[in-house]
């Protein structure tokens, strides 16, 4: 059976998958996604790509785009396009979770700057703004009142992408320094684990600086993790949440999820729980 990893910035995350998926007996093969090219004007099954890649590009659209162009050569694809279009814009991942009543920070849509000040008035300062599109945190902020609200909206429309003149904005919810990462691997939690906020910074992405550390979850949470994965289809999936007063809140589910942080707080190999759910995949 032949796996293919496909990446743009090889790290150790894939190296590890690359490891375990031989160690269960995989013909896997680590293939950089930045040089291909494709004849996308007619259909040919692309069988160089094997029984099933494995997609983990840091990049979102490289992600997205290349996982729509390989199934349709035929190719099975972990995660599928849906998913990857679902997890990867933070709009539509937030309308998937509120219509399967998964419980998400309260969030605000402002299509223009115009209504930014009164999205904001309505769910009350603070408010945490956030690129549709984004990991590791970046260009997440927060505007503790409207005089600093307007300055990063002043900011964002100085930007030439058109999706950013667009506004996203969620509450800031009360929640201890740290927030929960699960690795759901189908139906398997392959991890889980708090994440635990630098002390010069609110945002907890081991990215910058956060760290780890081991979590059991409890059926409450197990429930809540598996209903977010399932909403956005499934696959190999990070799954974040915050504990509230109200209870667990899911505000994001990452679709080329990063483990090496959860890895570092957790017994038994993460990446050979992934591994051997995408075998499976292809063995279906």
């Amino acid at each position: 059976m032949k796996l293919t990893i496909l990446f743009d910035r090889l790290r150790w995350e894939e190296k590890a998958l690359q490891k375990e998926a031989q160690a269960l007996g995989a013909n896997a093969a680590l293939v950089d996604a930045k040089p291909l090219v494709f004849e996308i004007s007619r259909v040919r099954r692309a069988r160089e790509f094997g029984d099933v890649v494995l997609q983990r590009c840091i990049s979102f659209y490289r992600t997205l785009y290349l996982t729509r162009i390989l199934e349709n050569l035929g190719v099975s694809v972990v995660n599928p396009y849906l998913v990857t279009e679902s997890c990867g814009n933070k709009l539509l991942t937030t309308l998937i979770l509120a219509k399967a009543k998964i419980p998400t920070p309260r969030t605000m849509i402002s299509l223009s700057s115009d209504t930014v000040a009164e999205s904001a008035q309505k769910m009350g300062f603070p408010v945490v703004l956030k690129p549709f599109v984004g990991s590791w945190g970046r260009m997440v902020s927060i505007a503790r009142d409207k005089e600093a609200l307007l300055s990063i909206v002043e900011l964002r429309e100085e930007l030439q992408n058109p999706i950013e003149h667009m506004y996203y904005l969620q509450e800031f919810v009360k929640r201890p320094p740290r927030d929960v990462r699960a690795v759901v691997a189908g139906d398997e939690i392959a991890a889980c684990v708090y994440r635990y906020a630098p002390e010069d910074d609110w945002r907890t992405n081991v990215a910058r600086g956060g760290l780890t550390k081991a979590l059991k979850p409890n059926k409450e949470l197990r429930e809540i993790i598996f209903r977010a994965a399932d909403a956005v289809g499934g696959g190999v999936l990070g799954v974040d949440a915050m504990e509230s007063e109200e209870g667990y809140l899911v505000h994001e589910v990452n679709n080329t999820v990063e483990f090496a942080g959860a890895q570092a707080a957790t017994s038994g190999s993460i990446a050979r729980k992934i591994a051997a759910y995408v075998i499976s995949r292809a063995r279906k």
